[in-house]
């Protein structure tokens, strides 16, 4: 396909992708005292199976780790996964704001990459306070039947949430046992920091996340989902062959690593998709990432 008939309809997915109205949750919860410390809750819109509490769904958005996209972009998805009999929690958590070191100024310079550790913090303390968040605000979902949903930069921090029982003994995000969760479902994942950040997946963005030069790979370990395997939890990467915002060599790779530390990753991958699609409510994408979760979940 030409170069400027896929970025015309790459364009057009995107477009798409954020032309839906922000949909309200039904609650919202702290899980610490700052304002991108909250967890937004959604209650299943149709009763699937034979009644009582149904799977939870925890979604971390994406948005390259920063600031300008927060989980609002991910609310119609949310909705969406309510409307399809889950419990829904959509986590919101810090992103970068600022240029990065040594770009302040500079014309066009991107915005930062998400925040070393605040980003990790956030996302590993919204998990553990998950569970008793649930059975205050959402009773509907069972915390003990939870599918971990991220897309991109969320992709990538739902696979480390997976793997914080691998993380070196030094990390203060370590756990001493698998979180326990029925999978996780990443949509086209930032998945290897590596290989993303040879191919400048978001400008930059992961060399941004993790710091410059030699912080990159003193960080990487306690960072990469790569790096983080086998995790023993059954883990779905769904990607769309046409994308163009993290190209499919980056799950393909964190498939590849999974496989030489001796597990199974499941890699769906849509022909004639971007990079919107998986998350956009009326795109046929987005039914199959529903199925995937469910497959899980049920």
């Amino acid at each position: 396909m030409p170069d400027d008939v896929a970025a015309a309809r790459a364009a057009a997915e995107e477009r798409s992708a954020f032309s839906h109205p922000p949909v309200d949750p039904d609650a919202t919860a702290p899980y610490g005292d700052l304002p991108d410390q909250v967890i937004d809750f959604y209650a299943p819109r149709v009763q699937v199976g034979p009644g009582g509490p149904v799977p939870l769904v925890v979604v971390l958005h994406g948005g390259a780790w920063r600031a300008a996209h927060d989980r609002r972009h991910v609310t119609p998805f949310a909705d969406f996964l309510a409307r399809r009999g889950f419990a829904v929690a959509s986590v919101e958590y810090r992103r970068g704001g600022d240029a990065p070191e040594g770009t302040a100024g500079a014309v066009g310079a991107a915005p930062a990459a998400g925040r070393w550790p605040e980003t990790f913090d956030d996302v590993a303390a919204a998990l553990d306070a998950l569970p008793a968040l649930v059975r205050e605000v959402l009773p509907q979902g069972d915390p003990r039947r939870t599918v971990l949903v991220g897309h991109s930069a969320g992709g990538h921090l739902a696979l480390w949430a997976a793997a914080r029982h691998l993380l070196p003994a030094d990390a203060p995000w370590r756990t001493d046992r698998p979180a326990p969760l029925r999978g996780v479902v990443a949509l086209a994942p930032i998945a290897d920091l590596a290989v993303a950040d040879k191919l400048d997946v978001c400008g930059g963005a992961t060399r941004q996340l993790l710091g410059a030069d030699d912080l990159f790979e003193q960080r990487r370990p306690y960072a990469d989902p790569a790096l983080l395997l086998p995790t023993g939890i059954a883990t779905t990467l769904v990607q769309g062959r046409a994308d163009r915002v993290v190209p499919e060599a980056v799950a393909e790779a964190y498939a590849d690593a999974a496989a030489k530390a001796g597990e199974v990753v499941g890699l769906t991958l849509l022909a004639d998709v971007g990079h919107f699609p998986l998350i956009d409510p009326v795109a046929d994408a987005c039914a199959v990432v529903a199925e995937e979760i469910a497959q899980l979940a049920w």
